[in-house]
């Protein structure tokens, strides 16, 4: 694989059907200072920057007369972005439908308010008026238990604010991601006052509760004894203790029965508060149906009266806990008026996304756009359940006559108005389409439907054909002009069809890439926290500043998006052509805007770890990935072209390493050795150039500063030549094939691989234990290490529930911003503390996701023995080189790690890089090495040849 290809398909995510700006990528004249693109006779084709000096003008920026958006004045901004907005009938591929059958329903969040004030504010006020902001006021996550949140609302502070006070909020809209994800800065004084009743419960004594009514419903309706309910029939609660999946339970049983058969459930948000006040303070609740469904299965709405106080006789009771339970329970209560449960769950999920990303980035969307996402919750319900059940499907067109749903009673009348608002295009007349949307319609008929449709037409047609070819035959007609009268006779058989419209494919795409801020996660990160697979870390969301300014730089982003995905696409396809075209196109666009790169450069390294947000990044991504292939069809001097123009406008970037070993090695590719060892000289001057990059410079270096070139040695020449201990063994070889992994007999006659084969030497000769574990047992050590520190308050690098690390590990703001609290820590480990912590933080966050910590693959009894063989020194020098610098030492450690006990309580520790017959040391593999050997540990080299070869 190209290098710098996966890296780029992560970023891309699931590629996108739709792509707003695919014609100006095509089309559009490239203002690039690289030509890389030829004639049909072989000669270079002229770009507009080769007629002469382009120069780019610092216009103001201009209104687009489309959509209403701010745009920089440039001719090219102004034509693609209309290009865009213009461009309509296409889709894209998302998740499969399976993630609609699963809720992820409402979870505790935390508010940061700063206000002495702000005890009293009840969540169900946030799901109304959370459109504004505040500079001083943030908000922040945690999943906690009922039991918990006492102590927990003690926890930690957000650091800069004065007079902080932590509120568990139960139930925005704006806040209930299902996975308890919050907003950013919430405007208080903006709320209404639509929930003073609520906020006067909430002030009420023990005594007030008694004869307080609330409304709810009877849930779990399949499990009922009783399918039928009738209006103002009598109920009863009853705690449900015994039962398997929620032991918080509360059944709903029919009053006006002799025998109180079961009607359904509780909802289980509001069974988790009452529950305890049933079991704990014996309350007692009755009540009747309000209202019967139309469906017996239904949620059932019902009014349900406390029929005693608190107290009841009892004494020792904590009146103030039980005022806490109800308290929640009435913001459960405010909060399902809005959410009734019979909301499916995956229109309700997707209702909270929409509504989640309007009100954190509001300044990203226009009025027009906003209005067309809000529109969307005032669609009936079978319209909303359809779209989002299309906009999941494969598709993109589907045949209306199939479309059938058990919770959507109306499809056809769902489909008119989804139509009439603009969120689904029909097919049903003889429009002229594009080839692609014909493929696809196509696509939809069987292949006795293809089949018949050549007869008629009269082509030839043969009885084994495959569906791909009877299509392929048909759209050849179609596209020769032969087959006027396809469209009609599509139509005939699929009668009408449909698909979403480009706009809400786009709208929707954006509030999902801005809700994840990545391409890896979509709503399968829903499924997996629902079913428990996957469960996030607790921590703050302090978010003082947006990642997009403003949408002119989210659009660029976007805009970068696609030409990365055009240029994946093209590679899978073979078009050479279009993969140099989406070179030249990023290659112009990051010399577009030189101020955007300015920022890089500045001591703020906050503003690093931001950049890759930025569509200036993207376009470096592409451009990596276009000096690979250029390296590969060996076009050197345009890949040396690129990569001068990366370390030209990248001042800031760790990837510098990389680039200038790559341009170090093309330049000898030319025969330039002198230019080669000076490019080579001035990487080992350059700060951002580390680790296994930096090595491989320097032993450049001393192979080509030789007289006449240099005289003098370099002073690093007695560190790189250190030996490194080598132990030779030999095995019995399985295969010996070039290009393949080598593979050995064991000692017990298994097939086994070279580090399995010094796995079993290492225990036979000196009676170590270990495992095969490469970087991994050290990236988990390092993450249960500094578990609390990766989650610490700090602004800006949690922004949403399903990170697993803050956005800055990878970048040196992330020691620098926790100096404060890592050097303690450090301490502690080189003080021996280090076994302690690591027992402490596995049995607290067991199971919990975190970046480079893998539960299964290794023991907690392994771990512990690996860490207190280790020195304290040793270990904390290691941990504080990954937290100074992830992103270079987070690769590349040796495959074994080996340890034995001398006695019960002290121990010894070797790290053992393994290389088969044909293996050499990588520059990042030596560079571990002499690190570690540095930093004091017992670091070899175990070379296996196949036997009878000498070593």
């Amino acid at each position: 694989m190209l290098t710098g290809r996966e890296s780029l398909s992560r970023l891309i995510g699931k590629r996108r059907r739709f792509l707003p700006n695919l014609q100006s990528i095509l089309s559009l004249p490239i203002r690039s200072s690289l030509n890389l693109l030829s004639d049909k006779n072989g000669g270079l084709t002229e770009t507009e920057s080769s007629k002469g000096k382009v120069e780019i003008s610092s216009s103001d920026l201009v209104t687009c007369p489309v959509c209403g958006s701010k745009v920089r004045g440039e001719d090219y901004t102004i034509n693609s972005h209309l290009d865009r907005c213009l461009s309509r009938r296409t889709n894209r591929k998302l998740t499969q439908r399976t993630l609609l059958e699963l809720n992820f329903g409402c979870s505790q969040s935390k508010l940061q308010i700063s206000s002495d004030e702000s005890e009293q504010l009840l969540s169900s006020d946030l799901s109304k008026n959370c459109s504004d902001y505040e500079e001083n006021v943030t908000r922040c996550f945690s999943k906690i238990d009922p039991r918990e949140e006492k102590s927990h609302d003690q926890g930690r502070q957000f650091p800069h604010t004065e007079s902080v006070k932590q509120i568990d909020v139960a139930g925005s809209a704006e806040n209930q991601i299902s996975d308890g994800r919050a907003n950013t800065m919430v405007d208080f004084s903006a709320l209404s006052t639509d929930n003073e009743e609520s906020r006067n419960h909430m002030d009420g004594t023990a005594d007030s509760i008694s004869g307080m009514a609330i409304d709810t419903f009877i849930v779990g309706r399949k499990f009922s004894d009783e399918k039928e309910v009738n209006l103002g029939a009598n109920i009863s609660l009853l705690r449900d203790p015994d039962n398997i999946k929620d032991s918080n339970a509360i059944k709903v049983l029919s009053a006006s029965s002799a025998c109180c058969k079961v009607l359904g459930y509780l909802p289980l948000e509001l069974a988790q508060y009452l529950s305890p006040l049933i079991e704990k303070y014996c309350l007692s609740f009755e009540g009747y149906v309000i209202s019967v469904p139309k469906r017996s299965l239904d949620a059932v709405p019902i009014q349900i009266v406390c029929q005693n106080s608190i107290f009841n006789g009892k004494k020792g009771c904590d009146e103030f806990e039980a005022l806490h339970l109800w308290q929640k329970a009435l913001q459960v209560v405010e909060f399902a008026k809005n959410r009734p449960p019979n909301t499916t769950k995956y229109q309700q999920n997707f209702c909270l996304l929409l509504k989640e990303v309007l009100t954190s980035s509001p300044h990203l969307f226009t009025k027009d756009k906003k209005k067309f996402i809000e529109s969307f919750t005032s669609l009936s319900e079978d319209s909303q359940r359809l779209f989002v059940r299309l906009y999941t499907r494969k598709g993109p067109w589907f045949r209306l006559s199939t479309i059938m749903y058990p919770e959507i009673c109306n499809p056809q009348q769902a489909v008119k108005e989804l139509s009439a608002t603009g969120y689904l295009y029909l097919f049903e007349d003889t429009t002229k389409l594009h080839d692609d949307e014909m493929k696809d319609l196509l696509s939809l008929l069987t292949v006795s439907e293809l089949r018949d449709i050549l007869c008629t037409l009269r082509k030839k047609c043969n009885q084994g054909s495959r569906k791909q070819n009877l299509i392929a035959s048909l759209l050849s007609c179609y596209k020769g002009g032969s087959c006027p009268v396809l469209q009609r006779l599509i139509l005939e058989r699929t009668e009408i069809c449909i698909r979403t419209s480009p706009e809400a494919e786009s709208l929707f795409w954006r509030a999902e890439r801005l809700f994840f801020l990545n391409g890896e996660q979509d709503l399968s990160a829903f499924l997996l926290v629902d079913l428990g697979i996957v469960k996030y870390p607790t921590y703050n969301c302090i978010i003082l500043e947006q990642i997009f300014s403003n949408e002119s730089d989210l659009l660029a982003y976007e805009e970068a998006i696609e030409v990365a995905q055009v240029i994946d696409q093209s590679l899978d396809e073979n078009n050479f052509e279009l993969v140099l075209r989406c070179i030249m196109i990023a290659d112009s666009r990051i010399s577009c805007c030189p101020e955007k790169l300015i920022d890089s450069t500045s001591p703020d390294l906050m503003a690093i770890f931001r950049s890759c947000f930025s569509a200036s990044w993207v376009y470096s991504k592409v451009i990596l990935l276009g000096i690979s292939f250029l390296e590969c069809e060996r076009r050197y001097k345009d890949a040396i072209h690129l990569l001068r123009r990366l370390l030209d406008c990248f001042t800031c970037d760790t990837r510098r390493g990389y680039w200038t070993v790559r341009l170090a090695v093309d330049l000898e590719h030319i025969g330039c050795p002198n230019e080669s060892l000076s490019v080579a000289e001035a990487g080992l001057l350059d700060p951002w150039v580390r680790a296994g990059s930096r090595m491989a410079l320097q032993r450049r270096v001393l192979r080509l500063a030789k007289p006449p070139r240099r005289w003098k040695t370099p002073s690093f020449s007695v560190s790189l030549k250190r030996k490194i201990v080598e132990v030779h063994i030999q095995g019995r070889p399985l295969n010996c094939e070039a290009g393949r992994k080598s593979r050995f007999y064991g000692e017990d006659g298994e097939q086994c691989g070279v580090e399995q084969l010094a796995l079993q030497y290492y225990a036979r000769e000196g009676g170590w234990q270990g495992v095969h574990t490469e970087s991994g047992i050290w990236m988990t050590i390092f993450g249960l290490l500094m578990w609390d520190i990766l989650l610490s308050d700090v602004p800006n690098v949690f922004r949403t529930r399903f990170q697993t690390a803050p956005l800055d590990m990878e970048t040196d703001h992330f020691y620098l911003a926790r100096k404060s609290l890592i050097e303690p820590q450090l301490q502690k480990i080189h003080d021996g503390l280090a076994e302690e912590i690591l027992i402490t933080s596995w049995e607290l966050h067991m199971g919990t996701a975190c970046r480079g910590v893998n539960w299964d693959q290794h023991s907690l009894s392994d771990l512990r023995a690996a860490v207190s063989c280790i020195r304290g020194p040793c270990l904390a020098s290691l941990c504080r080189h990954l937290a100074q610098d992830y992103s270079s030492w987070s690769s590349g450690m040796p495959d074994l790690l080996l340890w034995r006990f001398h006695g019960d309580y002290k121990g010894e520790a070797k790290l053992v890089e393994v290389k088969g017959p044909r293996d050499q040391l990588s520059e990042q593999q030596r560079a571990w090495l002499l690190l570690l050997m540095d930093c004091g540990f017992n670091a070899e080299v175990c070379k296996v040849s196949t036997t009878g070869t000498s070593p």
